[in-house]
């Protein structure tokens, strides 16, 4: 079973190949390059390079977000054609589920410390896309949302089980770590760096065959409106269907 990953809801994204459940090739994108530039050439080569073919391709695994709009468009488009092609199917994984997935791997002693896990993604905008699992990384105690980081924090508090500990990844973690730390102290467990998600995404396809949609199934999880559609929104116009004031 060869299963054919991609993810593009950041600047360098990342592409990976897994075979009969084990990750055999990951490989991050140039981030100084637009997706649309580089796709689907990337994924031949990468298909190259493990000595696989497209008609060797069993099934698809495509990160649906939340991350860049844009990035997410041309990923799940560039997949979907593929697909179609093909005739195979196509895990849709989220970018929270890829990063959980990579949150329990044994690369913190203190990880069963934390009494869960967070999530959080750059929205840029001085927001993040966070979400907050249960310690076994599937039970959600927060949904999905865009908010400053202080907001969510200050969300979260009904959820977070008084001074335990809480483990962060993602590049939002990062980046807002002293929010992070302002709020929580020690309580947070924060990440290093940021991993590339294609491989946990086509690790959790094969390990979950039954996620596979058609192609034209795939839906982009945007968790918030786009910079055009606010944009729009101020200026006034109205959306299609919508009748004018």
């Amino acid at each position: 079973m060869l299963i054919l990953a991609l993810d593009t809801s950041s600047a360098a994204g990342s592409a990976a190949i897994v075979r009969d459940g084990v990750l055999a090739i990951e490989r991050q994108g140039d981030g100084t390059r637009t997706h649309g530039e580089r796709l689907p050439l990337e994924l031949m080569a990468l298909l190259d390079e493990a000595g696989a073919s497209l008609a060797d391709v069993d099934g698809f695994a495509v990160v649906t977000g939340p991350g860049s709009f844009t990035g997410l468009r041309v990923g799940i488009a560039t997949i979907q054609g593929l697909a179609l092609a093909r005739s195979r199917r196509v895990a849709p994984v989220s970018a929270f589920e890829a990063l959980t997935f990579l949150s329990k791997a044994p690369i913190s002693r203190l990880r069963a410390d934390a009494a869960c896990n967070a999530v959080w993604i750059d929205a840029h905008r001085r927001e993040v896309f966070a979400t907050l699992y249960g310690t076994d990384g599937r039970t959600i105690l927060a949904p999905p949302t865009a908010l400053s980081p202080d907001a969510t924090i200050e969300a979260w508090m009904g959820s977070m089980e008084t001074g335990a500990r809480i483990r962060f990844i993602g590049d939002g973690a990062i980046r807002y770590a002293d929010v992070i730390r302002a709020h929580l102290g020690d309580r947070a467990i924060l990440p290093d760096a940021t991993p590339p998600l294609a491989g946990a995404a086509g690790m959790i396809a094969a390990s979950d065959p039954g996620r596979a949609v058609v192609p034209h199934a795939l839906v982009p999880l945007y968790v918030r409106r786009s910079d055009a559609e606010l944009a729009r929104d101020r200026a006034g116009v109205p959306r299609v269907g919508q009748p004018e004031r």
